[in-house]
């Protein structure tokens, strides 16, 4: 006997077809998609684009890694692009069966995950704009923003992934399911606000710094795409919450929207993905050792000087002396 919950559609010759659960029997030439899930297929050309643009970021994070042999951030991307690919892999199989249990499964443990990797890769390059800025000028040594960021993206991650688990076991009927990957994205929702707030203290803290000294103009790019990463993953969580805040339920507007499912889960994260890119260590950080301002006492008495000096070029300065 199937589970009350579970849509059931009756053909007019009397054969029962089940929506869901470990009896479904549903297919796509016979049951409406409305009794799926998500109500629809997704799109086999969004999946197949985002497949091969998440192959493209891999070589282009294959190259730059080797090249400046940045290991840790190469491996975060290489996680979190492999990690996509295999999702959308599970959401054309969910096309040609939404009432399967495998690209179920995958699309939505490995999508929900994903973008937890490129947080990491954010995390970790504030920690060496720290140090090629100003040490002095942050509330935290440099080794702080990785204990503290890292292991709150690892509860994230698990979170996440074990509340997608428990949804895709049960075919999103698991309401402990959606409320644990619903922990997930709301903690990564503050980890990233938490981020966010410490790196523009740190800008303020440290402008003494960056504005006595002209910035290279690959540090300007490389800031602004990380800012730009950061933003379009920060949106793309505030949305995950809000399309499960209703559960896997089949009323659900906003899980059954493909078209708001692509512009602010599939593009978000894809557009930060290749963000990481311009915005990769190796452009500034070549050894790891660069410093801005070695010292920064230096710009804080060159910026003095240059305050007298100007003082004594002015107008009301003469006429004192």
């Amino acid at each position: 006997m199937p589970d009350s919950n579970v849509p059931i559609f009756i053909t007019p010759n009397g054969t029962v077809y089940i929506g869901g659960g470990n009896d479904a029997n549903c297919t796509v030439s016979v049951c409406p998609i409305e009794m799926s899930v998500y109500g629809y297929r997704p799109a086999l050309s969004a999946s197949g684009t985002l497949i091969a643009l998440y192959g493209l970021c891999i070589v282009a994070q294959l190259v730059l890694g080797f090249r400046y042999k940045t290991w840790g951030f190469m491996s975060l991307m290489l996680l979190g692009c492999v990690d996509e690919i295999i999702g959308y892999v599970g959401r054309i199989l969910y096309w040609q069966n939404p009432w399967a249990q495998a690209g179920f499964i995958m699309q939505i443990v490995l999508i929900t995950i994903g973008p937890v990797f490129f947080a990491a890769a954010i995390y970790v390059l504030l920690a060496q704009i720290v140090k090629y800025i100003s040490l002095q000028s942050s509330r935290f040594a440099p080794k702080y923003f990785y204990w503290i960021f890292i292991p709150c993206d690892i509860i994230s991650l698990v979170l996440q992934a074990v509340g997608g688990a428990m949804s895709s076991n049960s075919n999103g009927r698991s309401k402990a399911g959606v409320d644990v990957a619903l922990a997930g994205l709301g903690f990564q929702v503050f980890t990233l606000a938490a981020f966010v707030v410490l790196a523009i203290d740190y800008a303020i803290r440290s402008r003494r710094v960056w504005m006595f000294v002209r910035l290279p103009t690959r540090f300007v790019v490389f800031t602004g795409f990380l800012t730009a990463s950061t933003i379009l993953i920060l949106i793309r969580c505030c949305y995950r919450v809000y399309e499960l805040s209703e559960g896997y339920s089949r009323t659900s507007e906003a899980l059954r929207d493909q078209t708001m499912f692509i512009v602010f889960e599939s593009a978000m994260v894809i557009a930060a993905s290749f963000c990481l890119i311009p915005a990769h260590p190796g452009f500034v950080f070549k050894t790891g050792d660069e410093a801005q301002v070695p010292d920064p006492s230096v710009a804080e008495k060159a910026l003095s000087s240059a305050k007298v000096r100007s003082a004594s070029r002015s107008p009301d300065s003469g006429e004192r002396l």
